[in-house]
């Protein structure tokens, strides 16, 4: 029953990593990784890579 669960996952849309700084965090996804910092007033801040998204909160 569990794989007949997992089967119907076709993505994930985000996740969340809860930081100690912010600032660090998304300097060192944007200079390593080549990730884009978004940052919106309704939101919280994103990383994007292509499709995929990371939410940053401290």
């Amino acid at each position: 029953m569990r794989e007949d669960r997992l089967e119907m996952i076709t993505g994930i849309d985000h996740f969340v990593l809860t930081v100690a700084s912010l600032e660090v965090t998304c300097e060192f996804y944007q200079r390593v990784l080549g990730f884009e910092r978004i940052d919106a007033a309704d939101r919280p801040t994103a990383l994007a890579f292509g499709i995929h998204k990371i939410n940053v909160h401290e």
